[in-house]
């Protein structure tokens, strides 16, 4: 690798603007199988699962220990150095860390979590990719590995869902464009779904075996046809507040099972 990467000044280079349809672009991420990390932690968390990038992309002047680092740790893939300016257009972040880098979308995993009864994660129509990104964190956290998610979600592997989840992605055996109602039944064990309203308190379900949990659409919840093969419970709350949060409610769910396991 050449001690200095070639620098990229100008907004219609090519390669600068497959980056940029890359950050944008849903699109360019299905055609491309791939996408972008942004800063180290992201970075660290592909590298400890195996997952190497094919392009590191620096920005002029970012910190030298920093481009030593990475420059050594990546030792043979290819470098590329962006003006501040082009750098900045790639991420959102107020402040970018300097560091990016480009690396195909992993296929989903098949392993499971530890030694756990086996967990599933149905996610339906999560449309804030933020949200998904969370849910995909506390899922990986609470050792529910296996995740899927329908045509109707946000993208797990989308800029914003990786800074959500925290590399989390990583951890998962991920699925996406799944039939959630076809997955629930071929699950062989309760699928659980919060719906308001539903006396079964969460904390009254066994969840110390195989179990799986359905969280759906942020305003429209899950629809009819995955309700009707899910078992329904509600989580009790004092305060007269609607619904929580998505991501809340996955969070209260996965680590009650996780606690029961525990």
């Amino acid at each position: 690798m050449s001690d200095t990467p070639h620098l990229i000044r100008s907004r219609d280079n090519p390669t600068f603007k497959a980056l940029a349809e890359l950050a944008r672009s849903p699109r360019a991420r299905r055609r491309t199988g791939q996408t972008l990390l942004d800063g180290e932690h992201l970075l660290q968390a592909a590298l400890d699962a195996g997952h190497v990038p094919d392009l590191l992309i620096l920005a002029q002047g970012c910190v030298p220990a920093l481009r030593r680092k990475w420059v050594r740790t990546l030792a043979g893939t290819p470098v590329l150095e962006l003006t501040r300016g082009l750098f900045a257009a790639l991420t959102p972040l107020e402040t970018p860390s300097g560091l990016l880098a480009r690396i195909p979308v992993p296929a989903g995993r098949t392993d499971r979590a530890g030694d756990l009864p086996e967990g599933l994660l149905l996610l339906e129509d999560i449309q804030d990719p933020g949200n998904l990104g969370a849910i995909l964190r506390v899922a990986a956290a609470a050792g529910m590995a296996r995740v899927c998610l329908s045509q109707g979600c946000a993208e797990a592997w989308s800029p914003k869902s990786l800074r959500g989840g925290q590399g989390a992605q990583f951890q998962l055996a991920l699925r996406e464009g799944v039939d959630l109602v076809a997955e629930a039944r071929a699950f062989a064990a309760p699928v659980h779904a919060g719906l308001p309203g539903d006396g079964t308190s969460l904390f009254q379900l066994d969840l110390r075996g195989r179990v799986g949990f359905a969280f759906g659409n942020e305003g429209a919840g899950l629809s009819a046809e995955l309700q009707a093969v899910c078992t329904p419970f509600s989580i009790p709350m004092r305060a007269r507040v609607e619904s929580l949060n998505v991501a809340t409610a996955a969070a209260v769910c996965l680590f009650e099972r996780l606690r029961q396991i525990s």
